[in-house]
């Protein structure tokens, strides 16, 4: 049986980027988090900011005569000494791989080297990358090695053994000396994953020779049983970081406990990790709304990752375990005094610029998982990261007891591991999230830089509305005066909600929410993909229709206030063809609505969609056929329909990501001459003008294409902006990017 322990690798190295020897390049895992408020203050104030600057897709680093369609995931990530090469581990393809970052701007493919295991985690010291690899066969019969690697040469120069399954290793700042936490992870089947399973784990150390290779002879192992309240027998170490004093501090994430050890492996101190009362949180699973309004008393914080901000403070993410997880993450004095405490002002930041994981509500919201402390451009700041919601959250720690939260950053899906260059003024993301069976995106390893100026993301956010509104999957909009309203489809089904979005602030606000009702109840089997005025102060939505789940396709009519008026059923001749792909977006014209259906029905010729009018006095359906891009794989189709200055305005998108997306585009039908005929007969075939490529726009913040093009909007004044939906975070990066375009 070979072991897999990708979900819990960890490394980190103390201090910023020097010379081989006291390199202070740190490497950190988990995603980080931030808050769109503090972000704007930042912004507003023109402080100086992190943006991503390139993403690099770990599929371009794959072995010849390896298909694309093989499965790779970066997860631990480091940076040599000049910081010029990056190093990370690759679990399921059991290989270290290699990224020049020369030009931070544009990371090459260094190759991969392939190993005998499964690397948990990587460290550089001198020219070395020093890897924990992993080859239990078996929960009870753990093993593993720690491996040197000539970083130069990509040769096997050392290997230790290290008696057990290892997880994070951390290099001492000075380079003196590794440690290593052996976790010797329990069985999750077995017992329900109950403690204790044995053997216990430990913290090994090797002292380190000049060039950065590990004395095999000189191993030391800390015991660490006996210590935790929670099955102390089988204490099972996470993470380990080592501070300027050589003292480790090394998290028992299931124990709930914390140690500090001396750089011989004696205990310096040990404390429990406590709990943390947590109210305004959303707790329930499935419910397909966005609700903080439940409380979690006495929630173990069951800290994962660890690290030292000087020699006398560290933090922790508390991500949690089975009985576990307090959603912040926590700065400590090294006795066990705990200085402060992000309780969950951490996650609300996140709710703001919805990125929150709805679907992991009942198990720990946003997973902190990752921390990680570098002194950039003479700020000390702690980077924290959650893996579910996929940002890196940025902390000035200047002072201890009072971090600020000045930053929120989009990462890839599943961050891991992170390294800060800091001499660079580099921040490097390794996203494991490899979702190549669902169509969707593929391993990152995303690069960020310390800039002049104000942050590129968020471009929206509900920060500083009265309430706390938690939002996402944005789907259609429409301008309404100076402001636009947007609608979310159905990810959130018991939640349908009109968002209003302020566009005269940076980033842009949404500032208010007003639920869809029916009977003053939440109107549920919606799924609204497009939104346009009324003109008596309500608005016309388009229901996407999903018969296998009982979603009829519907226009709906609301007042102000969000309560349902009038219902207008597609007609039987259209519904006789029906597919699953149906309205995207609606708008108003001359008392009709237009509706754009994003895909071929049974009635259609290949490559060409209806473009559907619905007459408001008569009654009357009447439609055209719009011409479709050429497919050049999976399908294209329209995700938007908007009237503005005589013209329909279309988004027209393929359902590619990446690298594979082709067509994303805005388009535009004229109105004048425009002759819909009724249905069941010829329909006559519209010409579209491409007004814009909006690909170059999907990649303006530096990260993968988004899929999913779903919002255009034209505001009172003339001014036109695009969003993209972002699945309500569910096997998604969480972003969402809102930009103006220029339509002369």
């Amino acid at each position: 049986m070979e072991l897999s322990c990708g979900c819990h690798r960890a490394v980190t190295q103390g201090g910023l980027l020097g010379d081989d020897h006291s390199f202070r390049n740190f490497v950190m895992t988990r995603p980080f988090l931030l808050s769109a408020s503090l972000i704007a203050l930042a912004s507003a104030a023109g402080a100086d900011a992190f943006n991503r600057i390139a993403s690099f897709p770990v599929t371009a680093n794959l072995p010849e005569g390896t298909g694309p369609e093989t499965e790779t995931a970066p997860e631990i990530v480091a940076a040599t000494g000049d910081g010029m090469m990056l190093v990370y581990t690759d679990s399921p393809l059991g290989a270290l791989g290699f990224i020049d970052l020369t030009d931070p701007a544009a990371p090459a493919a260094a190759g991969v080297m392939r190993l005998d295991g499964e690397p948990t985690s990587v460290a550089v010291a001198g020219g070395h990358a020093l890897t924990g690899v992993n080859t239990s066969e078996s929960f009870t019969d753990p093993s593993g090695k720690l491996v040197a690697i000539d970083i130069a040469d990509r040769a096997e120069v050392a290997a230790c053994d290290l008696g057990g399954q290892p997880d994070a290793v951390a290099i001492a700042p000075d380079a003196a000396f590794v440690a290593v936490a052996i976790e010797n992870e329990r069985d999750e089947d077995l017992n329900d994953g109950v403690l204790p399973q044995m053997p216990a784990g430990n913290v090994t150390m090797f002292d380190l020779d000049e060039s950065g290779l590990p004395l095999c002879d000189t191993r030391r192992v800390a015991d660490l049983t006996g210590l935790a309240e929670v099955a102390p027998s089988d204490p099972e170490p996470e993470f380990v970081a080592i501070n300027a004093a050589g003292e480790t501090i090394v998290t028992l994430q299931e124990n709930n406990h914390l140690v500090v050890l001396s750089q011989s492996g004696e205990v310096l101190s040990h404390f429990s990790a406590g709990s943390v009362d947590l109210d305004g949180i959303d707790a329930t699973d499935e419910r397909g709304a966005l609700i903080f309004d439940e409380s979690q008393p006495g929630r173990l914080r069951e800290p994962d990752a660890v690290a030292w901000i000087d020699g006398d403070h560290f933090a922790t993410a508390n991500e949690g375990d089975y009985e576990g997880g307090s959603r912040g993450w926590t700065i400590w004095s090294k006795d066990g005094e705990v200085v402060w405490d992000a309780g969950t002002s951490f996650e609300q930041a996140i709710v703001e610029i919805g990125h929150y994981p709805d679907k992991r509500s009942d198990a720990k919201g946003v997973e902190p998982e990752s921390v990680a402390f570098a002194e950039v451009a003479g700020m000390p700041m702690v980077f924290v990261g959650a893996e579910r919601a996929s940002v890196v959250g940025v902390y000035d720690v200047s002072d201890p007891a009072a971090p600020t939260l000045t930053q929120l950053l989009p990462s890839g899906v599943g961050p891991e591991g992170y390294a800060v260059l800091a001499e660079r003024g580099l921040l490097v993301t390794a996203n494991e999230g490899d979702l190549i069976e669902d169509g969707g995106a593929r391993a990152h390893v995303m690069i960020y830089e310390w800039q002049s100026g104000d942050a590129v993301y968020p471009h929206l956010t509900s920060a500083g509305a009265d309430d706390l509104i938690g939002w996402g999957a944005i789907s259609g909009m429409v301008g309404d005066g100076d402001v636009i309203r947007a609608v979310s489809d159905s990810f959130y089904g018991y939640q349908p909600r009109i968002f209003t979005i302020d566009v005269s602030a940076t980033p842009a606000r949404i500032v208010d929410a007003v639920d869809v009702t029916r009977a003053g109840r939440p109107a549920q089997k919606l799924d609204l993909e497009g939104i346009t005025t009324d003109g008596a102060g309500g608005f016309w939505l388009a229901s996407e229709g999903r018969t296998e789940r009982l979603i009829p396709h519907a226009l709906i009519r609301v007042d102000a206030t969000g309560e349902i008026v009038d219902e207008v059923a597609l007609p039987a001749e259209l519904l006789a063809h029906e597919r699953r792909f149906g309205m995207e977006g609606v708008t108003r014209v001359d008392g009709a609505l237009w509706i754009a259906l994003q895909r071929e029905w049974g009635d259609d010729p290949e490559g060409h969609v209806k473009l559907l009018r619905y007459d408001l006095e008569s009654e009357d359906w009447a439609a055209v056929r719009y011409p479709l891009e050429p497919a050049e794989s999976g399908w294209v189709g329209l995700s938007e329909i908007t009237a503005h200055d005589g013209f329909l305005w279309i988004v027209e998108r393929d359902n590619q990501i990446g690298e594979a997306a082709r067509v994303k585009q805005l388009t535009r039908v004229a109105l004048d001459g425009l002759a819909p005929a009724p249905l069941g007969g010829d329909l006559p075939v519209v010409e579209k003008e491409v007004v814009r490529d909006l690909l170059p726009d999907l990649r303006a913040t530096g990260g993968f294409v988004l899929d999913k093009v779903e919002g255009f909007a034209v505001t009172g004044d003339g001014r036109a902006f695009v969003s993209t939906d972002n699945d309500g975070v569910d096997d998604h990066s969480g972003e969402t990017l809102f930009f103006e375009v220029d339509l002369n």
